[in-house]
């Protein structure tokens, strides 16, 4: 009888907070607008629909990034940005979903403050598309997050990439393994950073888990945006120095120096690296 009572509780509150939703209805959590749609992602149909747009191409064959010039572009079928044909990159491969836009960041900036879990999935079913469509890019044997520090996951409770990458994994029907790596220095607490100082900041900050064993393993590391390259080239560097054979690194989003400057905006205050 208990559990039937409870059952029956369980469903007059789904009622109650339905009805709710009908006779005070939430405001988009990107653009303040009214939710018109039923998913559990806060985020009104316009905002999701922009949220779903991914890079154009031509990309660089290495790292992702779109190429703007066109004698980049049709000099080679496998064209690469400037800083790939100079091995700035110590990862094999990268891509991101999308664009770090305007949108994105209030999305991803809910993932990580707002305790918005479900976005975790969301984002982690984009990426695993992504994968479906490139998957010579992506053969890996474990997924791996980019690690927080101690300091900054007490202080948030949990790391937004592993909210991403553990969905990922079993999509991707893959092992998960997030105790590889981890954050051995902690990041400065100033929001905004200059490119230099993004590099700088993470120069040494991971290293593999002392107990860890990567020797000859593919990995596939998660993180939720691109800005400069460094962190998934840090993580890269100390993956492959204790024998990982492959590093492919994916993102949500990817921090584009020619979107709009109310974009742009947005990507200077990227909290990642």
């Amino acid at each position: 009888m208990a559990g039937v009572a409870n059952s029956v509780r369980f469903h007059l509150r789904g009622m109650r907070e339905a009805l709710a939703s009908l006779v005070f209805p939430a405001p988009c959590r990107i653009c303040g607008g009214i939710l018109d749609t039923g998913s559990v992602i806060p985020f009104c149909h316009a905002c999701m629909e922009a949220l779903t747009q991914t890079l154009p191409s031509p990309l660089c064959a290495q790292c992702g990034r779109p190429i703007v010039s066109a004698a980049v572009a049709e000099g080679s079928s496998q064209p690469l940005c400037h800083l790939c044909r100079n091995g700035r990159y110590a990862f094999d491969y990268a891509r991101s979903f999308g664009a770090y836009t305007t949108r994105m960041a209030r999305a991803i900036l809910l993932l990580k403050y707002g305790n918005v879990a479900p976005l975790g999935v969301w984002f982690a079913r984009r990426l695993a598309g992504l994968i479906e469509a490139q998957p010579e890019g992506f053969a890996a044997d474990a997924v791996v997050p980019v690690p927080l520090d101690r300091g900054r996951l007490r202080e948030r409770g949990y790391n937004q990439a592993e909210l991403i990458a553990k969905p990922l994994a079993r999509m991707l029907g893959i092992p998960f393994r997030s105790y590889l790596l981890v954050r051995a220095r902690p990041r400065p607490n100033q929001l905004r950073l200059t490119r230099r100082e993004r590099w700088e900041t993470v120069r040494g900050a991971y290293a593999t888990h002392q107990t860890a064993q990567v020797d000859k393993l593919r990995l596939l590391l998660v993180d939720d945006v691109f800005t400069t390259g460094a962190t998934l080239d840090a993580c890269s560097r100390a993956l492959k120095g204790a024998g990982a054979a492959r590093v492919a690194g994916l993102t949500v989003a990817r921090a584009l120096p020619h979107l709009p400057a109310s974009d742009a905006g947005w990507a200077d205050q990227n909290f990642g690296e």
